[in-house]
């Protein structure tokens, strides 16, 4: 199982902040460091110093580590217009060698949009489902070719369709393109939007009762289309809070304003066995990668813990 560090800037956390996370990430022998694409804190913290924007957060990344997996745990199809989101996704994979994917939902937080004046139109799946067939078509038109996009939302008209990221498409060799994420808890559409885009369908914070049940549908919705279900990877994203003892795990859950049974109910949380043993269940269930959501990101002796304490019971 491939466990990565997944962190939510957005509440309060500068960039070198979040480099000596993505360090650790490498350090420790974590498979990928993820962010959250957002840009106003939620609930009572301040978000001080202020937001850091994504894809300029994970160029720097690019430049600053060697090993692990870089992208967003979803950047929203509402902030930036598909073309220009392309652009960016394959300069940071050029940047980080080919260590690049993209984590691509329909936005659902009003506030931020309107804290920063971006628009939040109402229905926004249409919006998402254009960007999918925009980004993906642009990387992978060969060089020397045109890209061309009449839709409802975005036209695109003899595109050279560059630059090209260093990766090929997961689901077409042939082509250049990154592993697409798509992630969402909705029945029937967002399976279809993994079926054909993604590399990997992602569950963020399910109930854990859910997640077998999620990950039927998307298979179903893999055969439907003529893919083999094997080809999609199944991840789950899940708040970690892992203490040696109760009172080292109640001091962590404390600064993060979290309570233990409550974490224990619903995250990778309690003692490092209590921790190990949920992530064996839910790769019982079919998950293959789990996002441990790391929210005090000040606490690098946390993951070390896990890496040297959780990990290892799972190889």
């Amino acid at each position: 199982m491939d466990l990565r560090i997944f962190t939510e800037p957005q509440q309060g956390a500068s960039y070198d902040d979040l480099l000596a996370v993505a360090r650790a990430t490498e350090d420790l022998g974590f498979d990928a460091f993820f962010r959250s694409d957002h840009y106003l804190a939620m609930g009572d913290g301040d978000g001080l110093p202020g937001p850091t924007d994504a894809w300029t957060t994970l160029a720097g990344l690019a430049r600053e580590t060697s090993r692990i997996r870089l992208g967003t745990l979803v950047s929203s199809a509402t902030f930036r217009h598909p073309g220009v989101l392309a652009i960016q996704v394959a300069q940071v994979d050029q940047m980080s060698g080919g260590r690049v994917e993209l984590g691509l939902g329909a936005g659902w937080f009003a506030q931020e949009h309107a804290a920063y004046g971006i628009p939040f139109p109402a229905k926004r799946f249409g919006l998402l489902t254009e960007q999918l067939e925009i980004v993906t078509g642009l990387w992978g038109t060969p060089v020397g070719e045109r890209f061309d996009h009449a839709g409802e939302h975005y036209t695109l008209t003899d595109s050279p369709a560059l630059p090209k990221p260093v990766q090929a498409s997961p689901l077409d060799a042939s082509r250049a393109g990154v592993p697409v994420i798509v992630g969402g808890n909705g029945p029937t559409r967002t399976p279809r939007l993994a079926a054909r885009f993604g590399a990997e369908y992602n569950q963020s914070f399910p109930e854990l009762a859910d997640v077998p049940g999620r990950i039927a549908r998307v298979r179903e919705a893999c055969v439907e289309v003529g893919r083999d279900p094997g080809t999609l990877v199944q991840s789950v994203a899940l708040v970690l809070c892992v203490g040696r003892d109760e009172a080292e795990l109640a001091r962590r859950a404390a600064a993060i304003g979290r309570e233990v049974p409550e974490l224990r109910e619903h995250g990778i949380a309690g003692t490092v066995d209590e921790a190990a043993a949920r992530l064996r269940e839910l790769e019982a269930q079919g998950v293959q990668r789990v996002y441990l959501q790391v929210l005090d990101l000040h606490d690098l002796e946390h993951l070390q813990l896990v890496a040297e304490q959780v990990g290892t019971q799972l190889r």
